[in-house]
């Protein structure tokens, strides 16, 4: 049944998604050049919102659960398993008070509107993943961005989305990166379940019903850790939530 209303429903979302991102382009130009960081964040957070429960017409549930008082006026880099493309703007919206940033591929910061466009003026990094010493150096300039701004940053440290819903190992280098140049942030894990079923047909259709959930677990304190040891305990973390064993 999912699949059968996913054939029905998809298009109208496909619709208003995209429909949300045309005219967030322009709404988004004007806050940057009009108003600055501040006017074009606000943008964002919007265009995010409405791109997060545009989900609901294909009957999804949302979950977002933070029992932390997480800090306000500290860099935190928040540490998350990666599914689907659908894991990005409600990470955008639900942790908009935090500021965070992403490190994506530079390609996407052309030719989709919206996205392209907040790519290039929002403050993340944007990296080519065939030059190194490139990625490097654009993670290290997020990270002084973060220290001047008390700014975070999310990081999909299994490299690529987990189609099948399945952790896997996580990478060290962009922790590590980041704590060269952020040594105080707070690494937060948060584990996002069932957001690789919306797309385990495929693009289209999207499946229909499914209920997403996007979880914050115990803050990590960096303190005399070894930035390695601090990635290998957030990926037990979610993978203990998603009862994943290593």
């Amino acid at each position: 049944m999912n699949k059968f209303f996913g054939y029905i429903f998809s298009p109208l979302f496909y619709l208003f998604f995209g429909l949300m991102l045309v005219i967030f382009q322009p709404i988004q130009w004007l806050c940057y050049n009009l108003g600055g960081y501040k006017a074009h964040k606000k943008s964002v957070d919007l265009l995010n919102f409405f791109l997060t429960y545009t989900l609901y017409l294909l009957g999804t549930s949302i979950r977002f659960h933070n029992p932390y008082q997480l800090p306000a006026n500290r860099p935190i880099i928040f540490v998350v398993n990666h599914q689907s493309m659908y894991d990005i703007p409600a990470l955008i919206w639900f942790l908009r008070r935090h500021h965070a940033k992403f490190i994506s591929k530079i390609e996407l910061t052309r030719g989709i509107p919206s996205i392209s466009y907040n790519l290039k003026h929002g403050g993340g990094a944007n990296i080519d993943r065939k030059d190194n010493k490139q990625a490097i150096m654009e993670i290290l300039k997020l990270g002084k961005r973060m220290k001047e701004n008390n700014w975070s940053a999310v990081i999909f440290p299994e490299g690529t989305r987990a189609k099948d819903g399945r952790v896997k190992t996580f990478q060290f280098g962009g922790v590590a990166t980041l704590l060269k140049t952020v040594p105080n942030a707070l690494v937060v894990p948060v584990v996002i379940e069932n957001s690789w079923k919306l797309v385990q047909y495929g693009p289209f259709p999207l499946s229909f019903g499914e209920r997403l959930s996007w979880t914050v677990l115990a803050p990590i304190e960096p303190g005399t850790l070894h930035p390695n040891e601090i990635t290998l305990q957030a990926e037990l973390e979610v993978r203990q939530k998603l009862n994943q064993p290593l």
